[in-house]
């Protein structure tokens, strides 16, 4: 998995708080057979969608995972997800941050790959991220 490219993750979070915990949470690597990520970070859904739409399809930072906090205010990042997921062609992984592990069916909703709760479990989402990460490179390899 390692094409010498970083891997990029975009990050979206109206929380500082919460932006900073899972930048602290996944490090420089997520896994020792993947190479080191790059994340970008927005705090607002409007700037999210404009990096989104100024990201061209086979350039050379492709977005290779979304994480979005579910408790984002005031456009959540459920819906955020649901509409990258409408809009965007072959659409990256989407996690989803959210409050409680009775959120998931609304991440489903979402059609976010997986969720995790906040505040996150800096193993749990590394873990996460690397697995959403691998099935994503299966599917377009």
């Amino acid at each position: 998995m390692n094409s010498g490219r970083k891997l990029n993750i975009v990050l979206y979070s109206d929380d500082s708080t919460a932006r900073s915990a899972v930048i602290s949470a996944l490090g420089r690597k997520v896994s020792s057979d993947m190479p080191e990520h790059e994340i970008r970070e927005f705090a607002t859904a409007a700037a999210l969608r404009l990096y989104v739409d100024s990201v061209k399809p086979g350039s050379l930072a492709p977005i290779d995972l979304f994480i979005l906090d579910g408790e984002a205010t005031p456009e959540g990042g459920m819906g955020v997800a649901r509409q990258l997921k409408d809009e965007v062609f072959n659409c990256p992984p989407v996690l989803l941050l959210v409050a409680r592990k009775e959120d998931a069916w609304l991440a489903a909703w979402s059609r976010a790959e997986a969720s995790v709760t906040h505040p996150v479990d800096p193993f749990t989402l590394a873990n996460t991220v690397a697995d959403l990460i691998r099935a994503r490179s299966i599917a377009i390899a």
